[in-house]
């Protein structure tokens, strides 16, 4: 059996950052999944559960409502390591291409004075949340890719070097 797309990815070099994570064809159209890496796995601690479950109801409200890209966002959620997200958008924009979406989100947690949909009949965990700590890293994160926006390093996965065995079969180390 292969291993999936992202598990190529060596999680012991990555950093934060913005990396297509997956292209696909959907019928008749593109769509690209986004990994936002907001913290270094394997190196740095998992985001907060609450804090990340707060980001991910702010940040979707965001995207769903930028005029610019509402009608092109597919998907935002948590990756299940805590360490990101996923954005899944129609095209097949660069890295680069969205590097203003993402920033724009983030620092749009800072104005937040609630968190929208954490009520028990929109939110399946409402009381999971933590505003002021959701605020601490979308400040990190933003103030993160600012400082290395020339850096292309954020853009770009690093790729897991595979080991092939005697009999053509790859060796997977995860």
């Amino acid at each position: 059996m292969e291993l999936i797309a992202s598990f190529s990815v060596d999680h012991t070099k990555i950093v934060p950052g913005i990396f297509v994570s997956r292209e696909d064809n959907v019928g008749d159209s593109m769509v690209t999944t986004y990994d936002i890496r907001v913290t270094r796995p394997n190196r740095e601690p998992a985001i907060d559960v609450a804090a990340m479950h707060t980001l991910e109801h702010i940040i979707a409200t965001f995207l769903r409502n930028d005029t610019d890209w509402k009608d092109d966002i597919i998907y935002w959620g948590p990756m299940g390591c805590l360490t990101g997200f996923y954005l899944i958008l129609k095209g097949n924009r660069s890295p680069k291409d969205i590097y203003g979406l993402i920033l724009k989100a983030f620092e749009s947690v800072k104005s937040a004075e609630s968190v929208p949909g954490a009520t028990p009949e929109n939110c399946g965990h409402y009381l999971m949340h933590n505003l002021e700590m959701a605020k601490w890293y979308a400040a990190k994160f933003a103030n993160y890719l600012i400082s290395n926006s020339e850096n292309d390093e954020i853009f770009l996965y690093p790729k897991t070097e595979r080991l092939i065995m005697d009999d053509n079969q790859k060796f997977y180390d995860s």
